[in-house]
């Protein structure tokens, strides 16, 4: 019992430091939408660049020291730098991909919070209600966010910090409410 109490509060907690993050990135959304959305295509592009090179570079390598049928370390490495060509020119698409990305994110959070709520309403826990009311406005920022395609960043950035202080005390109450869910 004391084991799964503080498996619950460290979920809790890791939970808590995600929604922390949600909300800088959303600040950094809101306070430079156009710049955020560059330097992030900017930094994926060169990840897969870099990653790509990598491959390249560990197919030429072990290539020469023993040779494999399925090496597709080339093809993989080839494909990364292309990949992160593309994201780079294309850094505007990218926006669309993560708008989607985070409102899909959200939704499944927010399903995940509706079925703890509905667990504290089997165990007649009293903040089960908060907790549903939550993950329904949770629901609706994330469906909000991967449906509207003229979502501005901003709104993108406003949302993931609403969503992030809802997810933060939802996470509190969960954590006060943990001895009565045994």
């Amino acid at each position: 019992m004391d084991y799964i109490e503080k498996m619950l509060k460290k979920t809790g907690f890791i939970s808590i430091i995600e929604s922390i993050i949600f909300i800088i990135l959303g600040g950094i959304l809101v306070w430079k939408a156009e710049l955020a959305i560059k330097v992030i295509s900017y930094v994926l592009g060169a990840i897969f660049i870099c990653i790509g090179v990598a491959k390249v570079i560990k197919y030429f390598c072990v290539y020469k020291e023993h040779y494999e049928l399925f090496n597709y370390e080339l093809i993989y490495g080839l494909m990364a730098v292309v990949i992160g060509i593309i994201t780079i020119y294309y850094s505007t698409t990218i926006e669309t991909i993560l708008r989607i990305i985070i409102g899909i994110w959200i939704i499944y959070s927010s399903f995940i919070k509706l079925t703890l709520a509905l667990k504290m309403r089997d165990l007649e826990v009293k903040a089960w209600i908060y907790s549903l009311v939550l993950a329904i406005i949770m629901f609706g920022c994330g469906l909000f966010i991967a449906l509207n395609s003229g979502t501005l960043i901003v709104t993108i950035g406003i949302i993931m910090i609403v969503y992030s202080v809802i997810d933060i005390i939802e996470d509190i109450i969960c954590m006060i409410n943990i001895k009565e869910l045994f």
